[in-house]
């Protein structure tokens, strides 16, 4: 689909969940810039450094209450 870009972006959602965007193409509803932009492999890189924690950003939340909750109790 957008194999012939050089140029991407790595955009990041409301669940902290990262992807890669061609700098050309509006980046879509949802997503917002995450700040790296650079060849695709650049991206890619960055995103695996960065994104250590795979659970969404609702999960996160929904275990740190839980945990929260029990050392209550």
């Amino acid at each position: 689909m957008f194999e012939h870009c050089e140029s991407w972006r790595v955009v990041i959602n409301i669940e902290d969940q990262y992807s890669i965007w061609p700098t050309s193409k509006e980046i879509p509803p949802g997503w917002r810039e995450e700040g790296k932009a650079g060849t695709k492999d650049e991206c890619l890189a960055h995103i695996k450094e960065v994104w250590v924690d795979m659970r969404p950003r609702s999960l996160k939340e929904q275990m740190d209450t839980k945990q929260l909750e029990s050392e209550v109790a």
